[in-house]
């Protein structure tokens, strides 16, 4: 597993692991010991993987887990964005090595990649305040050679879709296109930018969802993202009702899960 050279130059490293628990609590964790980064974080396997919410994220070797520690990104409320970021680094990393993907991927909101419809990577962000430091650890994991049965949202991997991209080729590509997106977003001054791209290719745009919100359910058509990368849900009232937590469910299918606080 190695750095792409442009990320190397600019001052990025790099710590791979065999097994770790989690990608992202080994990046808090140093970064709450004292570490400044820019410090990738990799695993060929992770034995307390986590998704949103403490969810499990099966971690089996054969697919890329991926951490990125950044110290003092953005102001605190902007952090956020960065899921949104990462996820158009890792398509351009993925549609980089593999072209013929390029019209098949698609952005669950806020922070899931789908392939032919399927989720095939998650990014997690989370962050915590160390020593007056705002740490922020960026995780990716990709669903490369196998992924998890799900029953809350039907998943894939790229071996599946007839592509095969190894972890280290693929982490090479993400460790060059991320500091790209990163610059373009400019601790979030750049987010208009990276809202616009995202929405060209958001999956459900325009379509009818039901979303929990613990005991309650709320139903009605995404249709937009706010200036904050807030759904915009349509209710059939006509009334627009602002989304940034929840489960999306589309009619009569999966459940997709959704970052944020409802306002």
């Amino acid at each position: 597993m190695q750095l792409h050279p442009a990320a190397a130059g600019q001052g990025v490293r790099l710590a791979v692991y065999q097994t770790v628990g989690s990608t992202n609590s080994e990046a808090l964790l140093r970064a709450a010991a004292g570490e400044t980064g820019p410090l990738w974080i990799v695993a060929e396997r992770q034995t307390a993987g986590r998704g949103r919410r403490g969810r499990t994220w099966v971690s089996e070797a054969g697919n890329l887990y991926a951490s990125l520690l950044l110290i003092d990104p953005s102001p605190s409320d902007r952090a956020a964005e960065l899921s949104m970021v990462a996820a158009l680094a890792l398509r351009d990393a993925i549609v980089e090595i593999a072209p013929s993907l390029a019209p098949r991927l698609n952005f669950k909101w806020p922070n899931d990649l789908l392939l032919d419809g399927r989720k095939t990577a998650g990014i997690l962000v989370e962050g915590e305040m160390s020593a007056l430091r705002l740490a922020v650890a960026i995780g990716i994991g990709v669903n490369c050679a196998h992924h998890p049965d799900l029953a809350s949202y039907p998943a894939t991997s790229l071996a599946e879709a007839g592509v095969a991209i190894e972890p280290a080729p693929l982490f090479r590509a993400i460790s060059a296109a991320l500091p790209t997106r990163l610059s373009q977003w400019d601790e979030g001054r750049g987010f208009p930018a990276v809202r616009a791209e995202w929405l060209r290719a958001a999956a459900g745009l325009g379509h009818k969802i039901r979303v929990h919100l613990g005991d309650d359910e709320v139903a009605g058509c995404f249709e937009n993202m706010d200036e904050k990368g807030r759904m915009m849900l349509r209710l059939p009232n006509g009334r627009l009702e602002t989304i940034a937590a929840g489960d999306v469910f589309p009619p009569a299918t999966a459940v997709i899960a959704f970052a944020g606080d409802r306002r």
